[in-house]
């Protein structure tokens, strides 16, 4: 996915996703291919497709376990959360 499609799957902003997508890629754990298309003629910037390293995918599921669990206590904490995940 390049990242205005994130933006709009996600429903945050561009001003969120980049600084993510940005420390994910410093972090090694999401690499990009340009798009291959002139940009004169098509009148727009190359997009950036981004990808998740598959050498990171582990690290990932447990950063997303941690992150559901968060989840859960919260909504442990204030009725009306569960389900938010």
């Amino acid at each position: 996915m390049y990242g205005l499609e994130l933006c709009a799957e996600t429903g945050l902003p561009s001003g969120t996703i980049y600084p993510i997508l940005a420390r994910l890629e410093k972090a090694g754990w999401l690499a990009y291919e340009l798009e291959d298309i002139d940009p004169s003629e098509s009148g727009r910037p190359r997009r950036r497709y981004y990808r998740l390293e598959p050498n990171c995918l582990s690290e990932v599921d447990a950063a997303l376990h941690r992150a559901h669990a968060s989840v859960l206590a919260l909504g442990r904490l204030r009725p009306g959360l569960q389900g938010g995940a």
